[in-house]
């Protein structure tokens, strides 16, 4: 968005409430058909979409689409407050207000203790001295713990993982979680050989052709792994989506290159293609 030289910025505020204002107006009647016909469940898939599109516009550093796929991202939760206010369950106010009192509650260093605590801290913390990102991360877990109303019955310290989770990134915490009890390989060594144990498990499932044993296998060979990126500092989520797009790359380059369909090509053929689009990547980033 442009702005004349010497003109007051944009006041955020009015902006957003011109954003409410035109959510409601979309989803009253006489409004749009297609946002009146949506509900919580079919507004998820798009919820996941935009939240990858984010992560895409950030990979590549382009700074313009990332403003305009936050402004799709914040429509997602506008579109959910909004039907939450129709439905009488929550608003747009009480959303921010949650927000608002988290931020202050869950940090006492920048705030102050007084602050935190008004706004629902019930956790004894050293605000004051806190000068260093782990210790601010441990003082957000005990306050975070300190929130949750005592359960009738035992909790388990994976609870807090939500099963909604991508599966990547739920495993991820969960072993994360597992390893703050001492619960953890010691070392990435004890993981790339569990990797080799769960390769050679399911070559023995794939011998007696059991389809749901060998799915049990790719799943505890994938939480292994995970675990491994895990010891590596490695968010394999992001991992993953880099060779996604090298092998996008490289098969765009396959096709380029070859003389006639890939499909018309031999296994020895492809596999020579590949490696030459492999190479070509390689001088280019050189």
């Amino acid at each position: 968005m442009s702005q004349e030289k010497g003109a007051p910025p944009p006041d955020a505020g009015a902006l957003f409430q011109e954003s409410v204002a035109i959510m409601a107006q979309l989803r009253a009647p006489g409004g749009c058909p297609w946002d009146r016909e949506q509900s919580f469940a079919t507004i998820r898939r798009y919820t996941l979409e935009e939240t990858y599109e984010v992560l895409d516009a950030i990979e590549r550093e382009h700074w313009s689409d990332l403003a305009e796929e936050l402004g799709d991202l914040l429509l997602q939760v506008l579109f959910y407050a909004q039907m939450g206010d129709e439905a009488g369950y929550f608003s747009i106010v009480d959303v921010l207000g949650h927000l608002n009192r988290k931020l202050i509650r869950r940090h006492p260093h920048v705030f102050g203790e007084e602050a935190s605590a008004a706004a629902g801290n019930r956790a004894q913390v050293d605000g004051g001295t806190v000068t260093e990102s782990t210790r601010v991360l441990a003082n957000w877990e005990i306050i975070k713990q300190a929130e949750k109303p005592k359960a009738d019955y035992p909790s388990s310290l994976l609870d807090d993982v939500p099963r909604s989770f991508p599966a990547l990134l739920e495993a991820t915490k969960l072993g994360s979680k597992a390893a703050k009890v001492g619960f953890d390989w010691p070392d990435r060594a004890g993981l790339l050989e569990k990797v080799e144990e769960e390769c050679r498990e399911i070559e023995a499932e794939v011998a007696g052709a059991a389809p749901e044993a060998i799915e049990g296998e790719v799943g505890d060979l994938l939480f292994t792994v995970v675990n491994l990126a895990r010891h590596l500092k490695v968010d394999p989520e992001l991992a993953l989506r880099r060779t996604n797009g090298k092998f996008r790359r490289r098969f765009a380059v396959m096709e380029q290159v070859s003389e006639r369909a890939l499909v018309e090509r031999s296994a020895a053929e492809l596999e020579a293609l590949w490696a030459r689009a492999k190479q070509q990547e390689t001088v280019a980033a050189e």
